[in-house]
Parts: structure tokens; sequence; C-alpha cells
């Protein structure tokens, strides 16, 4: 059975940083919880317990919250009030929907001085005749039961026909026992049944169950028609459970669960044993040859990087994928990758370097990127390659370095606004060259035209 673990405690105690000695309030609900324990000894400080959808068939060890202010265990198995004479503060109790068939158990919340609501809708006990005068009689301190509040002439009128109700109320309850034993002795009788008739379908078919039968392994047919025969025998009980008329009782609810529960076992180990059979992938046959294989079904591209004599292999892994569930495995000739257990693996064009290959993740894409280089070296191949990178880098210096000599010689001098100094140089030049040169210039000047004249003294 399951019961209160400190595991689940914790996990449920997330908004006090799964701190439980301190805790005030908890909600257990909907846990399969068949036991009730532990509490009262790890959360004394509990205000408010929530335990409703449970398969409780008790209340117990609660007794020591002496601060639980208020207490839910609706749509449980409870079948009778008791053990809550020591939680002091209790303000609020709900038993809704459970099987309290024994009402004079209400007696015991006496004690319980601060209890003011009440709930006690869809159990049997409402259906006595008197209940809302018996429980409104009995509970002095009661303002509110099943979400109605109780007036004073109510509450006087009860206490006035106490000792008639109470009688009534006694002899319902008698009835209504008599009845659930008969319930439980139809109950261990049909579970009874049941065990015998599973065993007689487990003893018919000794075999099929093992997975490692000889009549699975020789006649692999034969073994996928008994698979079907099941699933319709499987169907036809389920069926038959189903609409099998049964009471509801707190008997019936737990076989209900505990059907559903032995069905779900038994879907979950077929699933792992066909996960187990897929797990065998043939990845090299027995004469050694190796296979290309894509269980995960993930595109890639191979691709020859000639110039850096090397293999490039892109595999598109899913982007939000850890990288903690790849696992990259280079040989000569091949390379193998699991991603999440499901191998990818791809027989190369050329032996290359496991030792010298890198393995990659892209940041943006997430693709895995596996850079292998050749074991052949092609030296020559590299020298031309780069050879030829050069030249073609000189060519292009050369290019710009012309194409900027020309653009300084297409630039037009006009454009400029500050003088051009060679220009000034060569205006002065011909203008004159200085006082040297200015002085035999005249003196040459003046032979030349001496020449045609006489020379008078007189002059």
């Amino acid at each position: 059975f399951v019961s209160v673990t400190e595991d689940l405690v914790r996990r449920r105690a997330e908004h006090n940083n799964c701190e439980i000695f301190s805790l005030e309030e908890i909600s257990l609900h909907q846990q399969e919880i068949e036991k009730l324990e532990h509490l009262d000894k790890w959360c004394r400080d509990l205000k408010i317990l929530y335990l409703q959808n449970n398969l409780i068939p008790k209340i117990e060890n609660v007794g020591k919250l002496k601060k639980l202010e208020y207490l839910n265990v609706a749509l449980n198995n409870i079948e009778r009030i008791e053990n809550l004479e020591g939680c002091e503060e209790l303000k609020k109790l709900d038993l809704t929907a459970n099987f309290i068939g024994e009402l004079s158990s209400i007696e015991s919340l006496k004690c319980n001085i601060h209890l003011k609501e009440l709930f006690l809708v869809g159990n049997p006990c409402t259906a006595f005749e008197g209940y809302r005068q018996f429980v409104v009689a009995t509970l002095h301190q009661l303002k509110y039961l099943d979400s109605k509040e109780i007036e004073r002439s109510e509450r006087i009128k009860a206490l006035q026909n106490y000792p008639e109700v109470k009688w009534k109320i006694r002899e319902q309850e008698r009835a209504y026992l008599l009845k659930r034993a008969r319930e439980k002795e139809e109950a261990q009788r049909r579970m009874q049944e049941r065990k015998d008739e599973k065993q007689k379908q487990m003893d018919s078919k000794p075999g099929f169950d093992s997975p490692d039968s000889p009549q699975e392994k020789s006649n692999h047919a034969e073994g996928d028609g008994e698979q079907e025969r099941c699933r319709t025998e499987n169907d036809d009980e389920d069926r038959k459970f189903w609409e099998e008329p049964t009471p509801y009782t707190p008997e019936s609810r737990l076989e209900t669960h505990r059907y559903i529960e032995e069905k779900r076992r038994a879907k979950d180990n077929i699933r792992e044993s066909k996960k187990k059979e897929k797990t065998a992938w043939t990845l090299v046959t027995a004469e050694g040859k190796v296979l290309n294989v894509n269980v995960p079904k993930l595109h890639f591209s191979l691709k020859d990087d000639e110039e850096n004599n090397q293999i490039i292999l892109d595999l598109a892994v899913y982007r939000h994928l850890d990288t903690s569930l790849l696992d990259v495995d280079v040989q000569p000739t091949y390379i193998r990758v699991l991603v999440k257990g499901k191998p990818f693996q791809l027989v190369l064009p050329e032996e290359v370097k496991p030792d010298s290959s890198c393995a990659k993740r892209s940041q943006t894409t997430g693709h895995l990127v596996v850079t292998m280089p050749k074991a052949k070296e092609i030296i020559l191949a590299k020298q031309k390659v780069s050879a030829s990178i050069k030249h073609s880098d000189c060519n292009t210096q050369q290019k710009t370095m012309r194409s900027g000599q020309v653009e300084k010689l297409e630039v037009d001098p006009s454009k400029y606004s500050f003088p051009d100094v060679t220009k000034i140089i060569q205006e002065k030049e011909r203008t004159g060259q200085g006082p040297i040169k200015l002085q035999l210039q005249k003196v040459t000047d003046i032979k030349k035209s001496c020449v045609d004249f006489e020379n008078n003294e007189d002059v």
C-alpha cells in the first residue's frame, strides 16, 4: 500500500523551501495514499491539511497536531470518525463522500470545542432518519452543518426530541453494520474468484509469458497470433470487469484502484520489453561489414573538403537536446553517433584520423559538426593551392595599388583650395631669375643693339 513518505512531503513543501518541520499548510490530495502516518511527527506546526481523493480507510496519526485548524479528508474510504480529540484548535472538518455509517461516532468530536463547520454530505449516514437533528443536538459548538447554518430554534427543537432521535439512529446503525458485513464477505468472495480465474488462465498457457519460449523462437507468426488472442482476452476481461454491477463500497473502490494499477503496470512492462527489443540494432554484419544506419532519422550532410584535406559531417541534431545525450565515436572507416541511445552510423569515403578529429555543436542551430582529417596527406596539392592563393593575393594587391594611383592622377587640381607651390615657382622663373641673371641679360641686350651704330665720342 502507498503511505506518506518524507520525499512526498518535501516535494509538496516547495512553498516552504522544502522544510517540513515549520510547515503550516500542505496538500496531499490525489496521491493514492492508503495509510495516514508520520505527519504528527514531521509537521507539528500544521494548520491546514488537505488529504482529499485518496484511499485512506481510517483517521489516525493526527492527534498530536495541536495547531491543526482545517482537515479535509473528502473522497476517501473512512467509515467512522475517531482519533481527533487531540486536535484542540480544529475549526473545520470535511468528510464529504466517505463511507461513514456509524453516525454515533460523531460524539468523539465533543472534545473539539472550537469546531464550527462539519461536512458529511455523500456519506451513508446522511440517509438516516433524524440525521441532522441528531448531529445538531450532539455537537453544541457547531455553527454550520453541510454548508447550512444551524439556527438557535433548530437546536432547541433537536434537543427536545433528542432521546427519540438517538434511539432511531442506533437502530439504523445496526441495520447498516449488518449490511456492511455482508458486503465485506461478498467482496472477499469476488476477489477470491478473480484470483482463481487468473490462476487458471496462467496454468492453461504456461509458456506464453516467457519471452524465451521455444514456440516463440521457432514460429514467429504463431507468436503474433497468440498475442492477438491474448489482446482479445484482455479486452473481454476489461469489459466484464467494468460492466459487472457492484455496490459502491470501500472494497469495490479499492479493488477498482488495484485493477487499474495492475493494467497500467502490464502496459508499462510491455512498453519496456518493446524498448529492449528495439535496442538490438544491427550495426555490423557477421561478415564484418559496417552498415549505414540512421535510427534517430536525422538530416545530415557529408562534405569532402579537398582544400584542407578533411571530411566534414554536419548532423542536424535537435536544437534543445542536451549535449550529454550525444556520444560520438570516430573510426578510421566510419563514424557512429548515439543520439539518446539511438545510433547514427555512416561509412566514410576515405580513411580518416580518429585522434585528430574534433566535434562541435552549433550555438544557433544545435547541429553537430564533426571534422575528420584524412589519413593520406597531399602536400603538393596544398602547396599549389597555397601558391595560387598567394599569387592571386599579389595580383589583387597590385590591382588595388594601380587603382589607387589612377585615382590620384584623375583628381582635378582646381578643386583644391590651397595654391600649387610648383606652379608658383615656375611662374617666378618665367618673369625673372634673380638680380644676377637680369644684369647679364641687360648687358647682352646692349651689345646686340650697339652693333648697328657708330661710336661717336662726342655723344
